[in-house]
């Protein structure tokens, strides 16, 4: 039986939301795990931005952005109910969304990598990304999760950037004194569908046998 296939990057953040929910809604698909500085010329084929994840659908459709993928993969099967939102909720994920993946991401990667923009210090980048996490923590003071009591896909679309913005310095995000927003990131590290998505699959070469996603 055919399945879709996906190309990912297992450290990537924005690959790890589409594996989050592809795993969430059923896990039926093929995985093709890659390097980032060895793009495979078929994925490049398929989508010449050469950035993960990049999802082939059965009929040949193309995804090759996360947030794409994760709305396919919900409207397959949603069952806790993730895309169940008010307009409000979704208004406000939207706005969420949108900030993460545009400001806080620019302050995350010359957090990550500050020797490469030295126009600010490490603390500088580190400083402008904490507004952004000052913002979710207060909103986790309101409710469990980031729109309510319930998980939604906006809390997962973001816990992978909120991880790799406190493993830059673990310590220094666990004393930050933000300790809703720490206790959601725990949560989330220790949930089974995170584990599941982060299990190391050798690299994918063409003419592999199609390796099935396990959750």
């Amino acid at each position: 039986m055919r399945l879709p296939y996906l190309y990912t990057f297992r450290r990537c953040p924005y690959a790890m939301r589409a594996r989050m929910a592809l795993a969430y809604s059923g896990g039926n698909f093929e995985i093709r795990e890659i390097l980032l500085r060895d793009k495979p010329a078929h994925m490049l084929s398929l989508s010449a931005k050469g950035t993960v994840p990049v999802l082939v659908l059965v009929d040949g459709t193309i995804l090759d952005e996360s947030l794409d993928v994760m709305s396919w993969a919900l409207a397959q099967h949603d069952p806790d109910g993730w895309n169940v939102l008010s307009d409000a909720q979704r208004k406000t994920g939207a706005d969420l969304v949108k900030t993460n993946d545009g400001d806080f991401k620019f302050c995350l990667d010359r957090y990550k990598y500050s020797s490469r923009f030295p126009e600010k210090t490490m603390e500088q980048w580190r400083d402008d990304g904490f507004e952004f996490l000052k913002h979710l923590d207060e909103a986790l003071s309101a409710h469990r999760y980031l729109l309510g009591e319930d998980l939604s896909f906006v809390d997962v679309a973001l816990f992978p950037f909120v991880r790799q913005f406190a493993h830059v310095d673990l310590e220094w995000f666990k004393n930050t004194g933000l300790h809703k927003l720490i206790a959601w990131y725990e949560e989330h590290m220790a949930s089974e569908l995170f584990t599941s998505v982060m299990k190391k699959y050798p690299l994918w070469q063409e003419g592999d046998a199609p390796l099935h996603f396990k959750a």
